[in-house]
């Protein structure tokens, strides 16, 4: 007999990934010849743009994770795009992937109305489309090896 419940519960949530973690790696010899390494963990990636006065002006958020940097966030101030901040950002992220954490490859995604253009022009390419996610949009998975 089980009961199903729906609710938000991170010491659940936590435990879930925790023991799901565990599971991967027991069935995967990538994943378990990284236990206990500092690559087994993912280490949070953070590339800031203040302007003249201090105020966010963009800025990126992603993760390391095994040999990957995963680029969650990337936004540029509406005053500032156009002046190649956007590519500096990056350009920022996956050279401390590749150089200080020993990065091969960076994946993320965007929408169709966002920036799949501006990352393909950065030398990424697209793995993956699901259309109509949301309803209207597609979204796109890239990749773009560092080495």
């Amino acid at each position: 007999m089980f009961r199903i419940e729906a609710g938000v519960d991170r010491e659940r949530r936590d435990l879930l990934r925790s023991r799901l973690r565990d599971t991967n790696t027991a069935a995967s010899p990538v994943l378990a010849a990284l236990r206990g390494s500092p690559a087994a963990h993912e280490v949070p990636l953070h590339v800031w743009a203040l302007d003249e006065s201090g105020d966010l002006a963009g800025g990126l958020v992603g993760h390391t994770w095994t040999s990957w940097l995963h680029v969650t966030y990337l936004w540029v101030d509406a005053r500032h795009r156009g002046a190649g901040l956007g590519s500096r950002l990056l350009r920022r992220a996956e050279r401390t992937a590749r150089d200080r954490r020993d990065c091969a490859a960076v994946r993320l995604e965007t929408w169709d109305f966002q920036a799949p253009e501006f990352y393909r022009g950065h030398g990424y390419e697209v793995v993956g489309v699901i259309p109509d996610y949301p309803p209207g949009l597609t979204e796109y998975t890239l990749v773009k090896r560092l080495r």
